[in-house]
């Protein structure tokens, strides 16, 4: 069979998913859509929903064609494969209320809408079914403690899951509206990668604004691979991380002045953010394999919050699956930070001198710092993001 993807790497499964539905087959989708909305067979999506839609969609959870069912979804959560064997460390769901999924009928259509009543999809239903979540934010989180922000979100959501394939008749309103010439789809970055001439594609994945020491790992990884993807999350995360357009236009700001245009592409990674540490970490890689990224990396406490996983727990879970099976290669860095004796980046592989030397801000303290509109050190954080992220914070608080 004929490959359906471009570049040098496939996607996860073999297949690069489209579910977004265009020309006559988009008329025929809505009047399904609209039918089952007439007949009160909706769904109202939150922000989580919605960004596991597009991503759905366009592929970027390949070989996902829609929200799981309950094969699948226990068996990612009991041992992070999909039914099929397929490594998936993190259950992709639809919630709702018992009472909301009494009114739907298996085999029917359910519009998928927004708050405001946008249609942006259909769900096909084949399945509902409860499930349990302390076990499920046991094995997931690792913690069945809602001052985790991602069990917190568990907790609070419906008791029963719908399963079935979707189709994305609209993108969200926020996927129109939010770095519309950053959002690449899997299919365009492989396009990109590949009129680039690039065949190995390093991602980065953040939340962050970013610091020297990404700065550092980055050029790192550069040395070896033709290009860098710089994918930061652009999706719901906790409230006191820095806006995602604050953060866009730091990023904007670093490559403008300190990157080769021609070897890095930046783009946004419209997902939502879990705080799941290692099996986000899992996830994020795969999903960047779908992107057509050949490398990964992966550094300390990868999508961590809190104290509750350990520095290098999301590299550890690598080392359970085969390289082949994963398909994507971890790059594994070190914690790094500026030393004043060195008098550049290191991490304990290169620096001998101690904690005296060192200068290591954590994420509390730089929000604090730029709350207050203090520039950060220069060997922490060049002095032009500094002033970036100083003025977006202070736009946001005059808007409040």
């Amino acid at each position: 069979m004929a490959k359906n993807y471009v570049g040098e790497i496939a996607p996860h499964g073999g297949t690069l998913v489209n579910r977004v539905v265009t020309g006559a087959d988009k008329d025929k989708m809505i009047a399904r859509a609209e039918a089952a909305k007439a007949a009160h067979h909706f769904r109202t999506l939150n922000s989580v929903n919605l960004a596991d839609m597009e991503m759905i969609a366009v592929g970027a959870m390949s070989p996902l064609t829609g929200f799981m069912g309950k094969q699948d979804y226990e068996s990612v959560v009991n041992r992070m494969r999909l039914a099929n064997g397929l490594p998936w460390t993190i259950p992709i769901t639809l919630p709702v209320s018992r009472e909301l999924a009494d009114t739907y009928e298996i085999g029917k259509d359910i519009a998928l809408v927004e708050s405001d009543g946008h249609l942006v999809g259909l769900l096909e239903l084949k399945e509902k079914f409860d499930y349990d979540k302390t076990h499920e934010a046991k094995n997931v989180y690792r913690t069945d403690e809602d001052k985790h922000p991602g069990v917190a979100r568990l907790y609070a959501q419906g008791d029963v899951y719908l399963a079935g394939d979707i189709w994305l008749v609209d993108m969200p309103n926020q996927a129109r509206t939010e770095f519309p010439e950053f959002r690449h789809t899997p299919l365009e970055s492989r396009k990109m990668f590949a009129q680039n001439g690039w065949t190995r594609i390093v991602a980065f994945q953040t939340r962050n604004p970013i610091h020297r020491a990404h700065e550092y790992i980055q050029k790192t990884a550069l040395e070896i691979v033709d290009g860098l993807f710089l994918h930061p999350l652009v999706g719901e995360t906790k409230a006191d991380d820095i806006p995602a357009d604050v953060r866009m236009e730091s990023y904007q700001s670093l490559l403008r002045d300190y990157y080769p245009a021609d070897r890095v592409l930046l783009g946004v990674f419209p997902a939502a953010m879990r705080y799941a540490g290692p099996r986000e970490a899992i996830f994020h890689a795969l999903c960047r394999k779908n992107y057509g990224c050949t490398h990964m990396i992966i550094g300390r406490d990868h999508a961590g919050v809190g104290k509750y996983y350990g520095t290098y727990d999301a590299q550890k879970l690598f080392d359970q699956f085969s390289p082949e099976e994963i398909g994507i290669t971890p790059l594994k860095f070190e914690h790094t930070f500026y030393c004043k004796k060195c008098g550049g980046i290191v991490s304990s592989k290169t620096c001998p001198h101690g904690a005296e030397d060192h200068i290591v801000l954590s994420g509390t303290q730089v929000r604090q710092m730029l709350e207050r509109g203090e520039m950060l050190p220069p060997e922490f954080t060049r002095p032009e993001v500094a002033q970036v992220l100083i003025d977006g914070i202070a736009r946001k608080k005059a808007a409040r």
